[in-house]
């Protein structure tokens, strides 16, 4: 199958959207699937018995179970068991699952616009993508999904999830939803539509202060990116920048790293480290020559993961820009794309992760320089309820980060997303009343200017 990617790693978000949104994915074709080797290694001899005892259920199955059985559903059903066993981010993707993440990676997917993630075995909103049906609607992250269409969603797998969720522009899915703050569930109505994820956003705050949003890593990021920032200099020199990455759930690796490098001079991005030698990659900074020596503050919360992370850390480490909001999520685990037979794949954690100091995030986070919890203004009925995210390490199974300790904010309220940009070139004023960490930032780079100048 030819891909529309470069050979080039790529990394995906922590979660599913309403397509199969992957985090840290390197491309398959780097890898390719090969048969494993016999030997008479003790360890071989355990798995080939182990290979013989499912043979035998599978033959028992196939003889006595009540009704005759597809046997390409159970063992289908016995590799998604069996990968899933590992880590909340290794699955089975079949030749379906494998054509929706390419369609996402394009840049538009049909849904309702939902990153979400089962946790204590419940399907639960881990965040709404900004500008979707979900995210008009006012669902939220740390909702509780128990039923589509009427139908319970316990014991559904994320990809069966996502399949019941998604469809055609303009058809409509009922989300049964449970929420801390609600006394009872309700039920939300949704009409699916083209969901765009346009990845760069951007405008100006004051003449030669400039915000630009990365909603997730695709593969035009940072062609997109560029021209911002070549468009807002032709109007003024840039004197101050503030980048955006709240609730940016990663993207491509590719993108992340440009995105980092166009700030950074020399040194090293990131790297990655597993068991095997292929796993083991570096990416370093080049001269770009091009004139970004502006000071920068980088908004982060809980929802930034994976490709928001490798450019928080980076530009922390190289103390390129001051990081202001909250720690991020803690996705710092690389999953690989492996084909198999039939056009299907499996998703495999193949490596970890680290910031040019040598630091792991992985169930940690990114720690700002400056924690500021964003004070949004709540609706009446849920002031006072605490709106809990989820992170990396709220994930079953989730992989634990050696030797380094993790990051709490218990006494700090949870961050929640930033308000949405539909309108773009105004309203600037109203985004800086209702959004404290932006004003923080806005202060923060005035505040530079004034001491540059004196």
């Amino acid at each position: 199958m030819k891909l529309p990617f470069s050979l080039h790693p790529f990394i995906y978000s922590y979660h599913m959207r309403l397509s199969i949104v992957l985090c840290c994915i390197a491309i398959s074709y780097l890898f390719p699937f090969t048969p494993a080797i016999a030997d008479d290694t003790s360890q071989n001899r355990d798995t080939y018995q182990q290979l013989e005892t499912f043979a035998n259920v599978l033959t028992l199955l196939q003889q006595h179970y009540v009704d005759e059985i597809d046997t390409e559903d159970v063992i289908t059903g016995a590799i998604t068991g069996m990968l899933s066993s590992l880590d909340p981010h290794s699955a089975y993707m079949s030749p379906e699952d494998f054509a929706e993440l390419q369609e996402e990676t394009k840049g538009s997917f049909d849904g309702i616009g939902l990153e979400i993630t089962i946790r204590d075995e419940v399907l639960t909103v881990v965040a709404p993508i900004e500008g979707t049906p979900a995210a008009k609607q006012g669902i939220q992250s740390g909702d509780q999904i128990l039923k589509i269409n009427g139908e319970i969603t316990k014991n559904l797998s994320l990809i069966e999830a996502v399949q019941r969720l998604r469809g055609a522009k303009g058809t409509s899915v009922t989300l049964s939803i449970f929420r801390k703050s609600w006394q009872n569930m309700r039920d939300i109505t949704l009409k699916r539509d083209i969901i765009p994820v346009q990845s760069v956003r951007s405008f100006e705050l004051e003449p030669g202060i400039f915000y630009i949003r990365i909603s997730n890593f695709q593969a035009t990021t940072t062609r997109d990116f560029r021209k911002q920032l070549a468009s807002e200099k032709k109007d003024h020199p840039i004197k101050g920048l503030v980048l955006d990455l709240r609730n940016n759930p990663g993207g491509l690796l590719d993108q992340a790293v440009k995105i980092s490098d166009i700030f950074i001079e020399e040194g090293l991005i990131v790297s990655t480290k597993g068991r095997n030698g292929q796993e083991q990659m570096v990416f370093n900074a080049h001269k770009g020559g091009s004139d970004t020596d502006y000071p920068m503050v980088v908004l982060v919360n809980g929802g930034s993961a994976s490709g928001a992370e490798i450019v928080a850390g980076a530009l922390q480490d190289h103390k390129r820009a001051i990081i202001l909001g909250t720690s991020t999520f803690g996705k710092g685990s690389v999953q690989t794309i492996l084909p198999i037979p039939g056009g299907a794949g499996i998703r495999l954690t193949t490596a970890r992760y680290y910031t040019p100091s040598g630091d792991s995030i992985q169930a940690t986070g990114i720690k700002p320089d400056l924690i500021v919890p964003l004070n949004e203004v709540q609706p009446e009925q849920q002031k006072g309820q605490a709106q809990h995210q989820l992170k990396e390490r709220d994930l079953p199974g989730h992989f634990t980060n050696d030797g380094t300790t993790e990051v709490h904010e218990a006494d700090q309220k949870p961050s929640v997303a930033p308000a949405s940009e539909e309108d773009e070139n105004g309203a600037v004023s109203q985004r800086l009343a209702t959004d404290n960490q932006l004003r923080t930032a806005l202060f923060i780079l005035k505040s530079l200017e004034i001491a540059g100048k004196q």
